[in-house]
């Protein structure tokens, strides 16, 4: 339950049906959230049924590069054609992105909680820890460690990508769960003997929801650019794979003579974000209201 008042006879600490149901309603109504998630779920569904619609293979070579030839957005730098190779390309980088931000999320919020419900010399020591981690760039620190593996798996990518969010998180849902730690109905909990990790689950984690919801928006806008960046940048888990950032590194030389094999990667990224972004404001807006 969150701080607010809430009707007699009802627990304190567990949100109420009547509460949820007015937090769904409201956004639905918000249109913000319905413009972010049409345009999401077309970019999703575009991810998702790409390869069945597309008019060539992925690989299929059909006519010189960098020319008007195949389908309406032209060849790219090998003579393949360019919108089947987005529409190839979506699926793996959505899933992948998809992963890492629930890693992230999950390790992040496990970890904020931890700090802030423990307190004193405990919190200290971890977010002091999480400060130093914050302080390295991301990108930086993926050429470091990518660089040392010749081809990273997928789950290489997953596994980076997430821990990378993971401090960012932590940081936010340490400030969301120390507005509620000391309140009356985590005291009540703890004075009747309930378990540490039931007190989290049932009486911290229902009001950390919302705002957490708008962080985990963020994250999975920042983990498919951070994987489209690190496809750019050369170590894409398939290397001969369609992919969105990869397309775009690989067509830059030909950006003046045919711009499609770069902006269309590029312009499905950007309406992805537009439509997390969307999302994610309506949802920081109902937690900075206290909704």
């Amino acid at each position: 339950m969150s701080a607010a008042a809430t009707p007699a006879g009802t627990p304190t600490g567990t949100p109420t049906p009547t509460r949820t149901r007015s937090l769904l309603a409201g956004l639905a109504r918000d249109p913000r959230v319905v413009i972010g998630t049409l345009l999401t779920l077309a970019v999703v569904l575009l991810g998702v049924c790409g390869p069945w619609i597309a008019p060539h293979g992925e690989f299929d070579i059909v006519g010189r590069p960098f020319t008007r030839q195949g389908s309406f957005l032209g060849t790219d730098y090998l003579g393949q054609d360019v919108l089947s190779r987005v529409l190839h390309g979506g699926r793996a980088i959505l899933v992948t992105s998809l992963l890492a931000t629930v890693l992230g999320v999950l390790v992040g919020i496990s970890y904020g909680v931890l700090a802030a419900y423990a307190g004193g010399w405990v919190d200290e020591l971890l977010m002091r820890t999480n400060d130093v981690l914050l302080a390295f760039p991301q990108i930086l620190v993926a050429l470091l460690v990518l660089s040392a593996v010749k081809q990273p798996a997928w789950w290489v990518v997953v596994l980076f990508v997430g821990l990378a969010h993971a401090p960012r998180v932590a940081r936010v849902a340490r400030g969301v769960a120390l507005t509620y730690v000391h309140q009356d109905f985590v005291s009540a909990a703890e004075a009747i003997g309930e378990r540490r990790w039931r007190i989290v689950a049932t009486e911290l984690g229902p009001n950390l929801t919302v705002p957490l919801l708008a962080e985990a928006g963020l994250r999975l806008t920042y983990s498919i650019g951070l994987i489209a960046g690190i496809g750019f940048l050369g170590f894409a888990s398939d290397p001969g794979a369609a992919d969105w950032g990869q397309m775009t590194n690989e067509n830059r030389l030909g950006l003046l003579v045919q711009p499609w094999g770069v902006l269309a990667p590029v312009l499905v990224i950007a309406v992805f974000t537009i439509g997390t972004n969307l999302i994610a404001d309506a949802l920081g807006a109902r937690a900075a209201k206290g909704e």
